[in-house]
């Protein structure tokens, strides 16, 4: 019997969050166990004590393996907070054989000169973390499909670079090797929630996952089945909760309650708590607003927004997205997939990087080329294109 098993770790702000899956004989995956810890040591997704961060993971890695009976010793890891950023960036090269046609040696040479022409300011103290090919042009014409095998005189590329904060990955890499375990790879969080909450139809026609953390809200749009953008906002749902707990006069354990319950059944006026929450969401769909503008993307994306993360329990949040972005707008849920405590798409991230594990190499997830990563540091740079996201 084959029994395949992959771990995620999504370590953030407010909780580190632990998914156990496994697949057996070629059937579809399925979550054995999963882990939960209070988050410390961290701010904005940088580690600022690491003895602090390492006990958060011990602690749910050990309910993870309670519930699995797996012993944990090597998982992927979902990256995340401030320090991501996007840059798109545009190369060509003169195709080298001499009957013109275009080779896998062109694409790597046509990728790496991309990577060279970033502006040098804008990778000072980081690392990419994803290359993904957007489109190609041979003489000046876009390629639909793969250009190998096809003849001209010059390649052209538009690539997109997802990277980070050095220092800030190798941190988060030495806290889980202090616990332990081996990091196999690392994907930015974003795209390990997009695995497991949009379609391929959604992500083919256009749209956006908003990922509403604790103390940052990240976004990744996609178009054409690919990931075109990506960015992070420092602001978050705890924000929210401060404003309710300032503004009503109640403990921040009242609020955060108040916060996701009816407020129907609050004691408090509920005109005054739509003022406060209304206000705090407006800030951050007024932010991805700006951005899908930036892009050229504002109310062009069929799909919609799809809200994800722990900002996603707020119960008037589809309403403002709508009201706000002009869009269709959805609650991500992790549909039949939620069981043995896995309850919400803020599981989403550990599970995406357990599917992304569990695919042969990667292949099956479009957009997203592999970080290999060995004793806290990164030691190779997969420039794969991956074809096709999971549904």
């Amino acid at each position: 019997m084959s029994r395949n098993i992959a771990v995620g770790i999504d370590i953030g702000t407010y909780q580190v969050k632990v998914v156990v899956t496994e697949t057996k004989d070629g059937k579809p995956p399925r979550i054995i166990g999963a882990g939960m810890a209070e988050s410390k040591g961290l701010r904005h997704g940088y580690i600022l004590n690491s003895a602090d961060v390492t006990k958060s993971i011990r602690s749910a890695v050990a309910q993870a393996e309670k519930t699995s009976g797996i012993k944990i010793k090597k998982s992927y890891l979902a990256l995340g907070g401030v320090g991501l950023q996007s840059i798109t960036q545009s190369s060509s090269i003169i195709i080298s054989r001499a009957d013109s046609e275009v080779t896998d040696l062109d694409i790597s040479k046509v990728s790496d000169a991309c990577e060279r022409d970033i502006p040098k300011q804008s990778i000072v103290n980081r690392k990419i973390i994803h290359s993904i090919p957007l489109h190609y042009k041979i003489d000046g014409r876009t390629v639909l499909g793969r250009p190998q095998g096809m003849k001209g005189t010059k390649l052209e590329a538009k690539t997109l670079f997802i990277t980070c904060i050095e220092q800030h990955l190798n941190d988060i890499i030495d806290a889980l090797n202090d616990a332990h375990i081996e990091v196999l790879d690392v994907v930015t969080a974003p795209l390990a929630a997009s695995i497991v909450t949009l379609t391929k139809t959604q992500k083919l026609a256009g749209c956006v996952l908003a990922n509403i953390g604790a103390e940052t809200v990240s976004i990744v749009v996609f178009e054409d089945n690919l990931p075109i953008s990506l960015e992070v906002f420092p602001i978050g749902s705890t924000d929210i909760t401060n404003d309710i707990a300032l503004g009503l006069r109640v403990p921040l354990e009242e609020a955060e309650t108040i916060k996701r319950g009816d407020p129907n059944n609050s004691n408090h006026s509920r005109k005054k708590l739509d003022e406060i929450v209304v206000a705090r969401l407006s800030d951050i769909f007024e932010l991805i607003e700006a951005h899908l503008k930036k892009i050229d993307k504002n109310g062009l994306l069929p799909a919609g927004i799809i809200i994800t993360g722990g900002g996603s329990g707020i119960a008037t949040i589809e309403d403002m997205a709508k009201a706000t972005l002009k869009l269709p707008s959805r609650v991500a849920s992790l549909g039949g997939n939620a069981r043995d405590g896995v309850k919400d798409a803020t599981w989403a991230v550990a599970y995406g990087l357990c599917l992304f594990g569990l695919s042969e190499g990667g292949e099956d997830i479009s957009g997203i080329s592999r970080v290999k990563t060995g004793t806290g540091k990164i030691i190779e740079w997969s420039k794969k294109l991956i074809k096709q996201l999971l549904p």
